[in-house]
């Protein structure tokens, strides 16, 4: 199962967040989000654990709980459906007009 973990302390790792959820089982992978600009911790990651009884007790246990000095939002992830990059498909802006820029009918 993959677990949303937010509002982490921005100077907690990768080690540090595994740490956490490993008292409750099996950790597969523990990611922190870093800004791509600054390099500085978003305050958010992501925790995969296999086995899904675990993973919610995890999640039942941490949500609200204190680690690093602030109270973490925990809950399962929820797969967020892929964005299109408009920039990249020429005059194509996301709509079923095509190219007619006149507003969206082809008749005129």
């Amino acid at each position: 199962m993959n677990i949303y973990v937010g509002s982490l302390h921005f100077k907690m790792n990768e080690a540090e967040l595994k740490e956490v959820f490993e008292e409750y089982g099996e950790v597969t992978s523990a990611k922190i989000i870093f800004d791509k600009y600054s390099g500085r911790s978003k305050g958010f990651g992501f925790v995969e654990m296999p086995n899904d009884a675990e993973a919610k007790k995890a999640i039942e246990q941490l949500n609200g709980a204190e680690v690093g000095g602030r109270k973490i939002i925990v809950n399962e992830s929820i797969e967020r459906p892929e964005r299109r990059n408009f920039r990249s498909h020429g005059n194509d802006r996301g709509n079923d007009r095509g190219n007619d820029r006149r507003g969206g009918r082809e008749d005129r």
